[in-house]
């Protein structure tokens, strides 16, 4: 078979599963109502919880009259600037640990983290729902990739139990929120049972990060506050910038010695080119708008009433606590049918389907956002309503 010839047919096979995926183009900035092809939607896709991405454009082009356009080269070469040290430090402080690290996307920095971390004859344990990112930083560092079941801590706890004759180094990686279900992992007792089992501790908090944390300061640090675990006990931390920061990017955080050891040996840090650095120092100000509670509280309110509203609906929503609320509808067409339903109605909310998601488990994946109105949530609960029928 050609190269041509298996291009084909794998796009062929892919559509004829009704599973080809198709790029939208907004004609807005993106925000809680979108203009797509002359239509203005209620966009319900979105990740930026906060309300953030249409913020800091002052600042941006305050920040590029000062650094222009482009970093010019990789952070090794000529490209590190004071803006990015001095976002770096502002988010190691923010999420508690001595350093941080920024990387050109969430994608990189797990990809470059486990990679580095990890060699051939380590174990690493992943959660059987992490992130393609963090499947995928296993894959390129060679070591033994171990999955236990979604959040079942038991069968981790019993896969390190029968490794512990093992020489290699263990390493536990999982989301804190899970992307695609909205689920929280119990990162308390992944702390807990990588200790017993002298492990490292990795965890991506691209969906926690600016929405979990104490509820006493309520600055949304992330999810080793929520925990109350010490930088110790979580020891590698990632985050991004482009989710209820509503920018670009993402950073690792952790140790000094931890961020000294991934400048030298993450590939995707070493051989890239450096964020913008007038984005890097606009993304201070989102910093600083995130930290204030009320798009936080305008959230968890807009959560709860949207389950309470769902719960009397008997909508079929899977458990979660946080602004990605699944709709399970089982069967892709299905689903895909019902999100154009909705889009006739002038309601964007996406269809998930398999592979991102396990055959028969389809759904619509509606995010909530500070951004949002009651009133456009109630247009949602209606329509749901109508369609679901």
């Amino acid at each position: 078979m050609s190269w041509n010839q298996r291009i084909h047919q794998a796009l062929e096979q892919r559509n004829e599963q009704h599973l080809l995926r198709r790029r939208v183009s907004l004609d807005s900035p993106q925000q809680a109502e979108v203009e797509i092809d002359g239509q203005r939607l209620i966009n319900f896709c979105s990740n930026d919880y906060l309300g953030l991405a249409c913020e800091g454009g002052d600042a941006l082009a305050k920040a590029a009259s000062k650094w222009n356009l482009g970093s010019g080269a990789s952070h090794l070469v000529c490209g590190h600037s004071s803006a990015h040290h001095g976002l770096e430090q502002a988010l190691a402080d923010y999420t508690g640990y001595p350093r941080a690290l920024l990387f050109s996307s969430g994608f990189m920095a797990n990809v470059g983290t486990i990679s580095a971390l990890a060699q051939r004859g380590d174990l690493i344990f992943q959660d059987k729902l992490n992130h393609a990112s963090l499947l995928d930083g296993a894959q390129l560092s060679r070591a033994k990739l171990l999955r236990y079941r979604h959040c079942d801590y038991a069968q981790l706890d019993d896969m390190l139990a029968n490794a512990s004759d093992d020489s290699s180094e263990k390493l536990i990686v999982s989301d804190s929120i899970f992307s695609m279900d909205g689920d929280l992992a119990d990162v308390a007792q992944l702390a807990n049972i990588a200790e017993k089992h002298q492990s490292l501790l990795m965890i991506d908090d691209a969906h926690g990060l600016g929405i979990l944390g104490a509820k006493e300061n309520n600055q949304g640090n992330g999810v080793r506050d929520h925990f109350g675990l010490s930088h110790q006990q979580l020891p590698v931390y990632v985050g991004t910038l482009g989710k209820a920061l509503g920018g670009y990017g993402a950073f690792v955080a952790g140790s000094e010695e931890l961020i000294d050891y991934l400048v030298q040996f993450a590939r995707p840090y070493i051989y890239t080119t450096a964020l913008p650095p007038a984005l890097a120092e606009a993304m201070l100000f989102n910093l600083e708008l995130m930290k204030q509670p009320e798009r936080r509280n305008t959230l968890n309110q807009h959560i709860e009433y949207f389950r309470q509203q769902a719960e009397k609906q008997a909508l079929p929503l899977m458990p979660s606590e946080s602004a990605i609320q699944p709709l399970l509808i089982g069967d892709a067409d299905k689903a895909m049918t019902i999100s154009e339903q909705l889009k006739q109605r002038g309601l964007w909310v996406s269809a998930i389907r398999p592979p991102t998601v396990p055959a028969g488990s389809a759904r619509l994946r509606i995010t909530l956002t500070a951004g949002h109105s009651r009133e456009q949530i109630d247009l949602l609960l209606k329509a749901l309503a109508e369609v679901m029928q």
